[in-house]
This record gives C-alpha cells, structure tokens and sequence, in this order.
C-alpha cells in the first residue's frame, strides 16, 4: 500500500481536502491518504516546511508528500515533484524546496504531462497524446492546482509511476534561505520559527551551536529584550513547578522556550521571528 501525505494552508472542514483525497483515491485505489497537517497560516511556506521536513522521516520510504502551500498556479514557476532521501515530494516552485532540505534533491522534475481534468473524470497523460509537441507546456486546467496537477502526480508515482514521465528535468529551483542564528563569541541571537499546540516557542538555535559556541560557560537565555531571563536548561518539562519559565533542547535538538503546564508564546508575546538570545560568560 503507497501512503500519500496532505499539508495544506486549508482547513479540514473546506471541500478542497475531500476534492483532492478522493481524486487520489480514484485514480490510485490502493493508496493510503494520510492528512499530515491542514493549520498551516495561509501562504506560509516556512511553517510548512518545518512541519514536512520533520515528520516526513517518520514514513515509510517511497511515500509521496504533497505540499499545497502558497500554489497558486503560475506559467512561470510551475510545480515539481522531486525525490529526497527515497521520498517524493509534490510542491509549487515557490521557494520551499530550499527551506525544505540542506542538501540537493536526488531528481526533480517539473510536472508538465499529467493534469487532471474534472469534467471528464480522467488523467490525461499529454506525453502519450498523439502529435503533441513535446515543446508545448500543457495548459494549467484550473486554479486549483492540488486537483489539477499535485493529486494525480501524487496518484501517478503511488501507482508505480516514475517522476521522469512527469515532465521535464527540473533546473530553475526557486530556493528560500532558512533564517539561521547570528553569532559572535559570546552571543547567539536567534529566532522563534515555530509555535506548537501546546504554544511552547521553538526556536532555530541548536544544541550542537549552543555547545560549540558555550564552551561549557555558564549562560543567560534572553527572551522578550532583557525582561525574562532563563539561567539553566531542562531535560524534561516537568523539572520546574506548573506556570515556570523554562528552555530545553527538545527532541529535534532545537532550543524550546516554554512555560510548564502554561502558555508561553501567548504569555510572553512571541511570535515568528521573535528573538531569542543567548549570552554566555
């Protein structure tokens, strides 16, 4: 059984998340469609790939993850599916793919050959279509490319598919630049890049920075300016009494700021991109 994973900057209750499940399902019957997350801020691509990049290792190998995040259809940029460490992706060329791996991608591709059109119910493989140029782009058929254009390539490579009947080899990668920690000898200055569940603040410093530029000197963690000061790290949450400020490193080996029992992003008033920092002596 393929698995093929939804992250989406819709919600659950929009008929956007039944529309491209089910065409999955159509076109690819054995395929297991698994809703990774559908809260993504609109247009946020940096959110989606933080919650892609660690989650999608959790998966079995050859498992197809869809980002239809910031997608509108563009002549342009286009869509890609590319493979990473033995998984597929399917996403807009809008810059996440940089955000999304350090490394380069094993293939990409750009979807140009499958569409799928609504009204006849059916994929249309234009590289089999009788004298199509292959130098013609096929037209984007609506403005819903998770339907159009993300759902049967997800369909396509669950079937069996490879990514090169997908299209063209994929080149002119847009890459976003991850937002890393700025750093002297005896300060870390870094920022909040996510806010989960529980709105305990994660941020992009890790441990292996921490320990190479602390050199076991002790420290003060800054958050909000100088007005909360954290003097010591946890290892669990629950090493500081209920409504404590803490900071740990948590199990992706990032500095968490939290509140134990409490709401830390809400309390303090942090947000994405708020600074966190650390000075050591």
């Amino acid at each position: 059984m393929s698995i093929v994973t939804l992250t989406t900057d819709w919600r659950q209750n929009d008929f956007y998340v039944g529309a491209v499940k089910g065409t999955i399902l159509k076109l690819a019957p054995m395929a297991n469609v698994i809703d990774l997350n559908h809260q993504i801020p609109p247009f946020n691509i940096s959110m989606a790939a933080f919650v892609v990049k660690n989650a999608f290792s959790f998966f079995p190998e050859g498992s197809v993850h869809i980002i239809d995040v910031n997608s509108e259809a563009s002549e342009s940029e286009g869509f890609l599916a590319l493979k990473i460490k033995n998984h597929y992706f399917l996403c807009a060329n809008n810059g996440i793919v940089g955000l999304l791996l350090q490394d380069e991608p094993e293939s990409v591709v750009k979807i140009q050959k499958f569409n799928y059109n609504n009204s006849e119910n059916n994929v249309e493989n234009l590289s089999e279509t009788e004298n199509q140029d292959p130098n013609i782009k096929p037209p984007i058929v609506t403005t819903f490319a998770g339907l159009s254009i993300l759902a049967p390539a997800a369909a396509h490579i669950a079937s069996g598919g490879s990514l090169e009947e997908l299209g063209s080899a994929g080149t002119d990668l847009i890459k976003q630049v991850p937002l890393r920690p700025a750093i002297d000898e005896s300060v870390i200055s870094g920022s909040v890049i996510y806010i989960d569940s529980y709105q305990n603040t994660i941020t992009n410093i890790t441990r292996e920075l921490f320990e190479r530029i602390g050199k076991g000197r002790t420290f003060e963690i800054l958050v909000q300016s100088n007005y909360y000061k954290i003097k010591k790290l946890n290892n669990y949450y629950n090493e500081t009494s209920p409504g404590e400020l803490l900071a740990l490193f948590n199990s992706l080996g990032l500095l968490e700021i939290a509140i134990y029992r409490g709401n830390a992003a809400e309390l303090l008033n942090l947000s994405i991109n708020s600074t966190v920092r650390v000075k050591f002596f």
